[in-house]
């Protein structure tokens, strides 16, 4: 049965002065990358999609280059829109995402609803399966992968969301979407 890995990519340098779609790997963040590529060896991954962002882009370089394979960007991959948004304190942070999680028809944060979001997510999601002969391996954002993970596998987004590290990943079988793993932190 094919598999579907989505993976959060690895922790970035936050900069308060950049919005947070534009922030890229450090030292540490490449570090952690490298180690997903034994992680996973075990799949028989033929497509490697990555988010637009930097940070997601840079983790998906570091795996494709480990696994020699190749790599697309897509477009929807990104994470929920919220460039309008300035940074935030953690605590304000993670409150403002628990709405976000309650209320997914209302815009809490951002330029775009929960559930606006999922649908674009996951319409690429969908895109990049389609093309795909085997398992397939997407490098993105937690916050869309909670949600796709909240629709299609009933996982809870919020706690999903909050045990996620940077970089981690969760495993789907397709065409089910059941959860075969979340390892929710790669060090």
């Amino acid at each position: 049965m094919p598999k579907l890995i989505l993976i959060k990519h690895a922790k970035p340098v936050v900069n308060p002065d950049v919005p947070s779609d534009e922030w890229g790997l450090g030292d540490e963040g490449r570090e952690r990358a490298a180690k997903l590529v034994g992680s996973l060896r075990q799949f028989k991954i033929t497509e490697l999609a990555s988010s637009i962002e930097p940070k997601a882009k840079q983790t998906a370089d570091i795996i494709a280059s480990g696994l020699g394979c190749s790599l697309r960007e897509v477009e929807g991959l990104h994470e929920h829109d919220r460039t309008n948004v300035p940074h935030m304190d953690t605590r304000e942070f993670i409150s403002a995402i628990a709405q976000f999680f309650r209320q997914p028809r209302r815009l809490v944060l951002g330029n775009e609803t929960a559930e606006q979001a999922y649908k674009r997510f996951a319409d690429a999601v969908d895109g990049v399966i389609e093309a795909a002969t085997g398992d397939v391996a997407i490098v993105t954002h937690g916050t869309v992968i909670a949600l796709f993970a909240n629709r299609r596998a009933q996982e809870d987004s919020f706690t999903l969301w909050r045990k996620m590290g940077l970089p981690s990943m969760i495993v789907f079988d397709l065409p089910t979407y059941d959860v075969v793993s979340i390892i929710d932190r790669v060090d």
